[in-house]
């Protein structure tokens, strides 16, 4: 145990060092200019004794001390594992979609509005899902295609008056179109280079979106965006049908349901097809992959496009929810948010990527509380990820290496 603790007592002193030279700026510097101490060791001395009771359990660990704890924990573990996969894989669907369809009627407003927001970027999860996880192309500039999607509606129903159901396919289209317009010159680029690019792009269609004043208002965004109108059936002297705009919460909630319903249903099809085949090679090695008659060209456009779709969609119910869209709701950091839901869940994993979103969404909300220190156990934990479980939490069941990282 001493041996295992002289190995990692530097990098962990260096460590605790750099995170209070960290703190210290955050909470030691205020307002008035005045600079105050006691604050940031107090925060940083509980950081200490959490941190070093998880060093010594890790030292135990490493060195074996915990195997008469560990043992039987893993041979629980395994047991538990067992009895779940005694039931059938639809048994756990039906169970999760009944608990979401009745999940409204106990959660409140808060949580009601909270899941709405996993729902939807579940839906831009999955569709980055299948540009990153399934064909393996790199994408930073993802949540420009969410931006299209929801000034495609905006844009058609205040200038054009048209109804959302008639806007959606709109918005998927446009969205795809600019996916294919962003994919088509990155085709010959991978790793960095990919990313770089696509993150320009991203960044471009954020500009076109803040100047074009005589299509998008440019910064002052589009007001009186119309909801989601449905036509609800009356059965008063005889059958006739009303037309109600959406405002309840729980409505939205539904259709948000539905739409996360719809992509997950949509990226499981494209996975287990031929295409999702032809992605899988392009993603493990690109060059054998041509080798073998995989037209790489037309399925990376495919995946950029696919991928565009589900953001469009994702997009237009965004503009619909909030009845206003502004170039401020699609800058990168929602790109890296998105790009990290679908790592932190385990990418080409549908199921990882919904724990993911649970992960980065509704667990800050839980600890609200500690909202000036959110971005900060975020950034820690997607280090601590990394480390320990680089493939995600839920990691796919069928996922290589890229060529790419087998050079690196």
């Amino acid at each position: 145990m001493i041996h295992e603790f002289k190995k990692v007592w530097k990098q962990y002193t260096i460590g605790m060092l750099w995170l209070l030279g960290l703190l210290w700026p955050m909470l030691g510097i205020h307002a008035d200019g005045t600079l105050t101490f006691q604050e940031t060791v107090t925060v940083w001395t509980y950081l200490l004794a959490g941190t070093f009771v998880c060093l010594m359990i890790y030292v135990m660990k490493a060195s074996g001390s915990l195997k008469f704890i560990l043992t039987p924990m893993f041979r629980a573990a395994g047991n538990v594992k067992y009895a779940t996969t005694a039931f059938p894989t639809w048994v756990w669907i039906v169970l999760v979609l009944g608990f979401a369809l009745v999940y409204p009627q106990f959660a409140g407003r808060y949580g009601t509005d909270v899941a709405i927001n996993v729902l939807l970027y579940i839906c831009l999860g999955l569709g980055l899902n299948v540009v990153v996880g399934l064909a393996g192309m790199l994408d930073l500039g993802y949540i420009a295609f969410y931006g299209v999607g929801a000034y495609s509606y905006a844009i058609l129903n205040v200038t054009y008056g048209l109804a959302f159901w008639v806007c959606l396919p709109f918005a998927a289209l446009f969205a795809c179109i600019a996916g294919c317009i962003v994919g088509y010159p990155t085709l010959r680029m991978r790793g960095d280079y990919l990313a770089i690019v696509t993150l320009g792009f991203g960044e471009i269609i954020r500009i076109i979106l803040n100047n074009w004043m005589t299509l998008t208002n440019g910064p002052n965004g589009i007001l009186g965006v119309k909801p989601i109108g449905i036509y609800w059936p009356i059965f008063e002297n005889g059958l006739t049908f009303e037309h109600i705009w959406v405002k309840k919460l729980q409505f939205f909630y539904y259709f948000a349901l539905a739409l996360a319903i719809v992509a997950a249903i949509g990226v499981r099809r494209l996975n287990f097809s031929r295409v999702g085949r032809a992605w899988e090679s392009i993603r493990e090695d690109e060059t054998a992959a041509e080798l073998m008659g995989v037209n790489t060209f037309i399925y990376k456009l495919l995946a950029y496009a696919m991928g565009a779709v589900f953001a469009g969609l994702a997009g237009a119910f965004f503009a619909a929810r909030m009845k206003f869209v502004s170039p401020e709701s699609f800058t990168f950091l929602e790109s890296a948010m998105v790009l990290c839901m679908v790592v932190l869940g385990g990418m080409g994993s549908i199921p990882g990527i919904m724990l993911g979103v649970l992960a980065l969404i509704a667990l800050p909300e839980i600890f609200r509380e500690f909202d000036s220190y959110r971005m900060l156990i975020f950034g820690a934990t997607m280090v601590i990820m990394m480390l320990f479980r680089p493939s995600g939490l839920i990691p796919a069941k069928r996922v290589g290496t890229r060529s790419e990282e087998k050079e690196g």
